[in-house]
């Protein structure tokens, strides 16, 4: 997956009209549509180019769960070593955000302003698609006492610590939290409390996991040490 930080005054225009149209003819009925029609149709209309501003901006109200889905979902899939550092910047940023309890995003310029190969979104979202699609049959909105000012601000301060975890360079540890908001981003998505509750058990795996290797990490550290010495 390929990331760019374009020059704005040389950046395409034509994706960015082709977005907006999307956005004005689908905003009235986004939320009756479902996230991976979303996913689909923006990367058919899309031109070279698909902006991180741009899906801020199509994906509206549901911009938290859906952004944070973007980024997480490649987590679990096979991905060149520091590509997760790569990710999880931006979703330390989103969730830090849900996690005080803001109610719409805010993108920095130099993230804002990066972008996204079509070619790429499209096999991302290409690979996405059949589990995705799977997923949201069981989806729907169910135990609302997961959610609200309380349940979402929870739901932020674990994808903050999730992504610090992605953003760390441990070995093989970027599926599970990975895993783990992609659950949360559902749950927010359809306001599903059996997709939050799956992402609270991924979330304490993936510290499992951590503090395992850590622990492993720590008495080999020890271990060398004491060879030498």
């Amino acid at each position: 997956m390929t990331i760019t930080m374009p020059d704005n005054e040389g950046a395409p225009k034509t994706g960015r009209r082709r977005l907006a149209g999307l956005l004005t003819r689908r905003r009235p009925t986004s939320r009756a549509q479902r996230f991976s029609t979303v996913l689909r149709r923006i990367g058919d209309e899309a031109d070279e180019r698909i902006f991180f501003s741009e899906l801020a901006e199509v994906f509206g109200d549901r911009v938290f769960g859906a952004l944070m889905f973007i980024f997480a979902v490649p987590n679990v899939l096979p991905l060149p070593p520091g590509t997760s550092s790569v990710l999880g910047a931006p979703l330390i940023l989103i969730a830090a955000q849900l996690a005080v309890g803001r109610r719409t995003l805010w993108l920095p310029k130099f993230i804002a302003g990066r972008s996204i190969l079509r070619e790429d979104f499209q096999r991302l979202v290409g690979r996405t698609l059949p589990y995705l699609r799977r997923l949201e049959r069981f989806l729907a909105p169910r135990f609302d006492v997961m959610f609200g000012i309380v349940g979402d601000r929870l739901i932020g301060i674990a994808c903050f610590l999730l992504a610090v975890i992605l953003f760390l360079p441990i070995p093989l540890g970027n599926m599970l939290p990975g895993l783990a908001i992609v659950l949360f981003s559902l749950a927010l998505l359809q306001r599903d409390g059996i997709a939050a509750i799956a992402g609270w058990v991924a979330t304490a795996a993936s510290v499992a996991v951590l503090v395992a290797i850590s622990g492993a990490l720590w008495i080999a550290a020890k271990a060398f040490v004491h060879a030498l010495f």
